[in-house]
């Protein structure tokens, strides 16, 4: 059994019979019950063991001696945070390092999918990640990578995940289920290794893990649902929402660093009146910067409070309403006898910022600051240098040949704040042979650079909504979800350059403007982590998206977008190692019409 569970209660009800005292009593809270939906004045809470033995007006009778007592001074008594679908990767950060940067904000348990580590370094990246998990002071658990490629046929990566991987994944400890299921026309086609690894997760009897980008909520939306995704986050309308909760599917409204799908979708409960018991928040993606300045799963519950949502429903999206999703409601998401005694004392539920922070009875933060340690494992040399090129690049390698004349362009159209993307037509000009890019109409060329095999592989497209002013390259290893190398920009000479520097670092993200680097994050680990604190990623991070700003890009969090230009399970249009893809059709594409 996993050590997760609790295996003797007789000590718990000893000490709420006070024939053994706790080891810590909080008196004077309010307590909110997230199961009830109440706030109790003048609450008590009994822990012991590092779970909760009783809970009430009066849990005197497990006061002793040695009992430390902790007064709430009538400030509220919130279950901690679970965050119920989320990529570490996406902070840049090891699981140790993201750990210690989401505790002071009350994160106490966290649902992570590893499959960007999964996509480079295979079944042993995600074992990395999943026997750092486990030494955490807080809850991790680990969701089997279930598109490991996302796409075959249409991206090459760095591994293969089949039916067998996902059986010997699901069988680790801490593994709750099956990863969002993202490749969603092979489960809609009935490819049977797509649906060999359904039935896998069936028979392990945990929870499947959706992903429905697609905005025809007919009959294949249906056939999705019917293929046993349990939740869905990809949603980012009201109808997407309603549609997700009808169908018996909990709806995971994101919130994360550049995907702000929560405003929209949370109509449902505010204006529809549907029964908020079935609707979740997540993150999906944090950037580090977001997570050190702004913060994580809290960040979501005061966003949801702003939009009309009222406290205690905001937190039960937070808490009780994950734990039940993932089958945990006996051990976390509520503050009750027997579950872990994870609480927060926070004294304004609206603004939301915690001031003490309890995980399985231990004191882990106050008022913003880390009081544990959050145990790393040394990352080993084969997670290093992942960025494999055959041959330095040169502005050549990104040009887009063309004859001379009038062509219509495929053009991806960015759509700030949102994972998808727009198809556009637009008309280009050859010129000297080739097309170039166009400041005055916004748009840029992005290339897709094969660095796993090497096989030298380069494909070239243009890119319409990053705003770009100056001459500028941006490279990136961190491109969902094949992470091959992601090069955008408005001068050739820099995009080389760009990409020649990350094969130099490891992997990362740089901007290059006019010859000059101006930001740069170094991410040796798989091209996707750093080995650094998160104050400092964090910091490098920020110097990414100063460049992006100096290069005349006024998104928020652009690196984020540029990272989901080769996630070919998003609609419209996205590029991968084998050309521009239509998402709608499913099927490459030519850049420039004949």
């Amino acid at each position: 059994m996993h050590p997760f569970y609790l295996s003797d209660t007789r000590e718990l009800v000893d000490c709420a019979m006070g024939r053994t005292p706790a080891d810590l009593v909080i008196r004077n809270g309010r307590w909110v019950c997230v199961q009830s939906g109440e706030i109790i004045p003048r609450s008590e809470v009994a822990i012991k063991s590092g779970r909760i033995a009783a809970v009430g007006e009066d849990v005197s009778q497990t006061l002793g001696p040695q009992t430390r007592i902790l007064d709430a001074a009538g400030r509220y008594l919130v279950p901690g945070l679970l965050d119920a679908h989320m990529h570490v990767e996406s902070g840049m950060l090891t699981v140790a390092e993201f750990a210690r940067a989401v505790i002071p904000h009350g994160t106490t348990g966290m649902f992570i999918d590893p499959h960007e580590i999964a996509n480079v370094l295979g079944l042993r990246g995600v074992r990395l990640m999943a026997e750092e998990a486990a030494l955490q002071p807080i809850h991790i658990f680990v969701q089997a990578p279930s598109c490991v490629p996302s796409a075959p046929g249409l991206e090459t990566n760095g591994a293969h995940l089949g039916p067998e991987e996902i059986e010997e994944m699901l069988s680790w400890p801490g593994v709750i289920g099956l990863g969002e299921m993202m490749n969603y026309p092979g489960v809609i086609a009935g490819d049977e290794q797509v649906h060999a690894k359904l039935e896998a997760t069936r028979r392990a009897r945990k929870v499947i893990g959706g992903h429905y980008p697609s905005p025809d909520l007919g009959v294949p939306f249906a056939g999705y649902v019917a293929g046993g995704a349990m939740d869905d986050h990809e949603g980012t309308r009201l109808e997407d929402a309603i549609a997700r909760v009808r169908l018996g599917m909990r709806a995971m409204l994101r919130f994360g660093s550049a995907w702000q799908d929560v405003a929209e979708q949370v109509r449902a409960i505010t204006e529809q009146k549907l029964d908020p018991r079935n609707f979740i928040l997540c993150t999906d993606d944090s950037h580090s910067a977001t997570l050190i300045g702004e913060g994580h799963i809290d960040r979501a519950v005061r966003h949801a409070i702003a939009q009309g949502v009222s406290p205690i429903t905001a937190i039960q999206m937070a808490t009780l309403n994950t734990a039940e999703h993932f089958g945990l409601s006996r051990e976390i998401g509520q503050i009750a006898p027997g579950r872990f005694a994870d609480i927060l004392i926070v004294p304004d539920l609206a603004a939301f910022f915690p001031e003490v922070v309890i995980a399985r009875g231990q004191i882990v933060a106050e008022y913003g600051r880390l009081l544990v340690e959050t145990p790393a494992l040394p990352y080993p040399e084969w997670s290093l240098h992942t960025v494999q090129l055959p041959r330095p690049l040169s502005a050549a390698d990104f040009r887009l040949p063309a004859s001379s004349g009038r062509h219509t362009a495929h053009v991806i159209g960015i759509i700030e704040n949102q994972a998808p993307t727009r198809h556009l037509k637009m008309i280009v000009h050859s010129k000297g042979g080739e097309v170039q890019t166009d400041l005055n109409r916004d748009l840029a060329k992005v290339a897709l650079v094969e660095r796993h095999r090497p096989s030298g592989n380069i494909q070239v497209g243009l890119v319409h909504g990053f705003g770009f002013t100056e001459p500028c390259g941006i490279a990136s290893t961190v491109a969902h979800d094949s992470h091959q190398m992601i090069v955008i920009g408005s001068d050739e000479s820099d995009m080389a350059q760009a990409a020649n520097r990350l094969v130099q670092t490891g992997g990362g993200q740089v901007v290059v403007r006019r010859g000059e680097i101006i930001g740069e994050v170094n991410l040796p680990i798989a091209g996707l982590i750093s080995n650094e604190p998160a104050e400092l990623v964090a910091r490098k991070a920020e110097t990414v998206l100063h460049g992006f700003r100096a290069c005349g890009c006024r998104l928020n969090n652009p690196n984020m977008q540029m990272s989901l230009l080769a996630l070919v399970v998003i609609p419209e249009l996205r590029i991968s190692d084998q050309g521009l893809v239509d998402v709608q059709r499913f099927q490459p594409i030519r850049v420039l019409d004949p």
